[in-house]
C-alpha cells in the first residue's frame, strides 16, 4: 500500500513539473526588469592573498556596493538599496561584487589571508543580492570553522525561483558553471595550500556537479539537493570526494527523481544523491528542513564544518 502511494505522489509531482514546464514562463514573462547599477571598476584576476591586497580589493567592492545603493535609491527601489546599505558596512568584505543584472557577489567570512581551509558556499533557488538567509548561513559556519578557516559566499548567478521551470532544469546550472569553475581555480592558485571545500545547497548542486569534472577542491558537498542530472558520484569526473545529505524534514525528498525529455532539454535531476547506486557518502544532516544546513548549534552544520576540516562527520 506504501508503496503504491509513494508511487502516486511521484506521478503527481511529476504532472506538476511538466505543467509548470508549461505555466510558469508564461507567468514569468511579467516580472519586473532588474533594478539598474553602474558597471563595477575591474579588479582583474585574484592573484596575492595578503591582508593589504585583500584590504585594496574590498574597499574598491565597498565603493562598487555604495555606487549601486545611490542608484538603487534614484530608481525608488527603497528596498533593495537598504539591503546595498548593509552590504557597504565596515564589517562586510566581498571579493567580487557587480551589481547589474540582479547582482553577483562572492563574500568573504573570515580571515582569508590566513586561511588553511576554505568552504565555498553555492547557493539553490531564491537567494538574491543581499539575502540575509544566506550571510547568517556563512556567518554560522565560519563561527564553526574557527579562525583559520574561512567562508565564501559565492554568488555567482542568477538564483531560480524555486517554483519556476528554471528550478527543474539545468539551464541556469550550466551557464553559471563556468564562473564557478573559473573562481575555484583562481582561488586554489592564490591560496594553494588550502584545502578547499564546495559546499552546494539544493539547485547549487546542479551548479556543483556542472562545474566539477577536474576541480581543484578536497570535497564536493550535496546538501538538500533534488539531484545533480548525474547519474553517479563517478560522473561527476571529480578526484574530491563526494558528500551527500538530507534532513529528515526537507521538503526536497518528495521531489521525484528523474529525468523527463522535452523538446528544449529535460525536466528534473535523476539519481538521488543519497541512494547507493549513487556512490556518495552520505552524512547524518539531522531531522530539520530545506533551509536548516547552517543554523547555529544545528546537527548538519556541525557534520559540514567536520566535511570542510577534513574529519569525518561522526566526530562533529
Amino acid at each position: 500500500m506504501a508503496s503504491r502511494q509513494r508511487s502516486r505522489l511521484r506521478r503527481t509531482l511529476l504532472a506538476a513539473l511538466v505543467a509548470a514546464s508549461v505555466a510558469v514562463p508564461t507567468a514569468g514573462a511579467a516580472r519586473p526588469a532588474a533594478v539598474p547599477a553602474p558597471a563595477p571598476a575591474e579588479l582583474g584576476p585574484l592573484v596575492r592573498v595578503t591582508a593589504a591586497d585583500l584590504d585594496a580589493r574590498y574597499a574598491a567592492n565597498r565603493d562598487a556596493v555604495r555606487a549601486a545603493e545611490r542608484t538603487a535609491a534614484d530608481y525608488g527601489d527603497r528596498k533593495r538599496a537598504a539591503a546595498l546599505r548593509a552590504m557597504a558596512g565596515p564589517n562586510r568584505h566581498f571579493l567580487s561584487f557587480d551589481g547589474r543584472d540582479g547582482g553577483r557577489s562572492v563574500e568573504v567570512v573570515g580571515d582569508l589571508a590566513r586561511a588553511e581551509h576554505i568552504a565555498v558556499l553555492v547557493p539553490g533557488s531564491d537567494t538574491a543580492l543581499g539575502s540575509e538567509r544566506f550571510r547568517d548561513g556563512a556567518v554560522a559556519l565560519q563561527h564553526r570553522l574557527g579562525e583559520r578557516a574561512a567562508v565564501l559566499a559565492w554568488l555567482g548567478y542568477p538564483t531560480p525561483a524555486t517554483a519556476s521551470v528554471a528550478a527543474i532544469t539545468s539551464g541556469r546550472a550550466e551557464e553559471a558553471a563556468p564562473g564557478l569553475r573559473d573562481f575555484v581555480r583562481e582561488l586554489k592558485a592564490a591560496k594553494p595550500a588550502a584545502r578547499l571545500t564546495l559546499l552546494c545547497h539544493s539547485y547549487g548542486s546542479v551548479v556543483c556537479a556542472k562545474a566539477a569534472p577536474g576541480l581543484p577542491v578536497a570535497g564536493i558537498v550535496l546538501y538538500g539537493s533534488p539531484g545533480t542530472g548525474a547519474d553517479s558520484a563517478a560522473d561527476l569526473r571529480t578526484t574530491a570526494t563526494v558528500w551527500a545529505g538530507r534532513g529528515g524534514s526537507d521538503w526536497i525528498a518528495w521531489v521525484p527523481h528523474l529525468r523527463v525529455p522535452l523538446p528544449s532539454g529535460e525536466l528534473g535531476f535523476g539519481a538521488d544523491p543519497l541512494a547507493p547506486e549513487f556512490g556518495a557518502r552520505v552524512f547524518d544532516a539531522g531531522d530539520g528542513g530545506h533551509s536548516d544546513y547552517l543554523v547555529p548549534g544545528s546537527v548538519p552544520l556541525k557534520r559540514l564544518a567536520s566535511i570542510v576540516m577534513g574529519r569525518e562527520p561522526a566526530d562533529a
